[in-house]
């Protein structure tokens, strides 16, 4: 499955056009600082059973494609738009018009919309649909909603975003075949109906899939790593992003010249966080590359060196193996977020385990309505009615179900050692010293 291109007109880094809609965006999001502002998940482990019943979420399917954000931004020149990837690059849509919700006839204010680009493929014509997938949004027409529940979020989503810019598109279907991507609000379900997603979500999508989401309904939006958002992957799917370094061994006839003919090592390198404004890597352990795959590698042309790549754990061989290039993020994965990911493969929970708690996860949110409801006025409008325009109501008592978390037996042996690795093996391999 293609992964999309973004479109747009890159804006130059470090040019003022690019430090004036960083800083609108801090502004709007009311940070202090200037980075991607979007939230990232977390993997799932056994814990997170017991979460899902002691809190409400809401789940999806996860979109293998490209997290961007949608930005509107309006002042006296008048609507203008933008992507922003994970980079934090911004990239200027040129045709694309929003209109306000109170009236089409003037243009949508400024609005950040959390969102996916993927490619829909259709199954009998083969055709390629870029597709934007929306499915939550940090400011709608000027407000700022990141303090809001989730259901809040969706509603002003839905009602204030996507259904005037859908009723324009269908009163105007000629404006759409300027636009460079379809837009669609992203299907969500309760968590207890997480079997849907498979049955019925997932097969009718034209994309690919890797997973779920799982989204606390009553938490806010919070920028970078958000433990109310966790994403399931079957154990022996769960992926890290590291960067690859290639180290070559030294040539026979000269030690102090590397050997690029011979098979390399393929270290994978840990993100450490930034240091001065630059990336820090340390070592981390080694990918596995049998002598099939390397030939492979050498006729595709491709730079592996100093690049982003996506890794399972596999079993079998007792490594990590190459999935893809990941040259859509900025660095690989965190080492907190790799240790915690490590953990996921280890602790994984699997479809059947995931299907047999939704009937607990479904008592608990009932007997949480049902205390709600002896406790408080009414509830607020479900999301798919316009949301009060006041503050979220405060989230009743947890009430945890007794059942024990099911014993569910670890398919995975421990993570092994590499002798390439930082922490175990000689010192000093093909002259190279670690």
């Amino acid at each position: 499955m293609p992964v999309p291109d973004l479109p747009g007109n890159v804006i130059p880094k470090h040019s003022p056009e690019e430090h004036w809609l960083k800083r609108s965006v801090a502004g709007l999001c009311q940070l202090e600082n200037e980075r991607f502002p979007g939230s990232q998940p977390v993997s799932f482990g056994t814990r997170d059973l017991l979460k899902l019943e002691g809190q409400d979420f809401w789940v999806c399917e996860k979109s293998d494609g490209i997290r961007v954000l949608l930005l509107i931004l309006f002042d006296d020149a008048g609507q203008r738009v933008f992507l922003i990837d994970r980079h934090n690059t911004y990239r200027e849509l040129v045709g694309l018009f929003f209109p306000h919700h109170e009236n089409p006839m003037i243009p949508l204010r400024n609005t950040i919309v959390d969102c996916e680009l993927v490619i829909d493929i259709d199954p009998r014509t083969r055709r390629e649909t870029p597709r934007l997938l929306v499915f939550d949004c940090l400011v709608v027409d000027n407000q700022n909603v990141m303090s809001r529940t989730l259901d809040k979020r969706y509603g002003r989503l839905n009602e204030w975003f996507y259904k005037p810019y859908a009723k324009m598109i269908r009163d105007h279907p000629h404006v759409a075949s300027s636009h460079p991507f379809h837009i669609k609000v992203k299907e969500i379900r309760s968590a207890y109906n997480v079997e849907q997603v498979f049955l019925m979500d997932i097969p009718a999508l034209h994309h690919e899939t890797d997973g779920l989401i799982y989204t606390c309904v009553t938490t806010p939006y919070s920028p970078g790593t958000d433990s109310n958002i966790i994403k399931w992957k079957p154990p022996s799917e769960n992926s890290i992003d590291f960067k690859l370094v290639l180290r070559f061994p030294p040539l026979f006839s000269n030690p102090s010249q590397p050997d690029f003919s011979a098979k390399p090592v393929f270290l994978l390198h840990v993100w450490c966080g930034d240091q001065n404004g630059v990336p820090r890597y340390e070592q981390y352990d080694e990918m596995y590359v049998d002598d099939n795959e390397w030939e492979r590698m050498k006729a595709s042309g491709e730079q592996y060196d100093d690049r982003i790549v996506e890794v399972h754990w596999d079993a079998a061989v007792k490594g990590w193996r190459m999935m893809r290039f990941r040259d859509d993020k900025p660095n690989g994965n965190h080492k907190g977020v790799v240790e915690n990911i490590i953990s996921s493969i280890a602790d994984g929970v699997e479809k059947d385990t995931l299907l047999s708690r939704s009937n607990h996860i479904r008592t608990a949110w009932k007997a949480r309505q049902g205390a709600a409801q002896n406790q408080a006025p009414p509830v607020a409008p479900p999301p798919s009615r316009p949301p009060p325009s006041g503050p979220p109501a405060a989230s009743s008592a947890i009430s945890r179900p007794s059942q024990p978390i099911p014993q569910v037996e670890w398919r995975y042996g421990p993570l092994q050692s590499s002798k390439w690795s930082k922490v175990a093996g000689p010192r000093v391999i093909f002259g190279l010293e670690r």
